[in-house]
């Protein structure tokens, strides 16, 4: 069984390659990879803002569901303290 990078087999990369040596010429391939890197580099770099702004969103909306939680928590066993101290009155 052969791998398959992103669904292209091994001879269709060296076809690709060979017809990007011949369109381009041996030159520009490195100045044509490195701009691709930086290019990923970019894109990496701005999704991992991406998440980190999420992250810090969702914490904040986490406290947020927290701090309700225990009030409502405390005034829960409040009244359950109320009811059964009336009732053994």
């Amino acid at each position: 069984m052969t791998n398959y990078i992103l669904f292209i087999s091994g001879a269709e990369m060296v076809l690709v390659m060979l017809l990007a040596l011949l369109f381009f010429g041996a030159k520009a391939i490195p100045d044509i990879a490195k701009t691709l890197g930086k290019g990923m580099r970019e894109f990496k770099k701005a999704s991992n803002e991406i998440k980190r702004e999420l992250n810090d969103y969702s914490a904040d909306i986490k406290k947020d569901i927290d701090d309700v939680t225990s009030t409502v928590n405390k005034e829960t066993s409040d009244i359950k303290k109320g009811i059964t101290d009336h009732f053994e009155d």
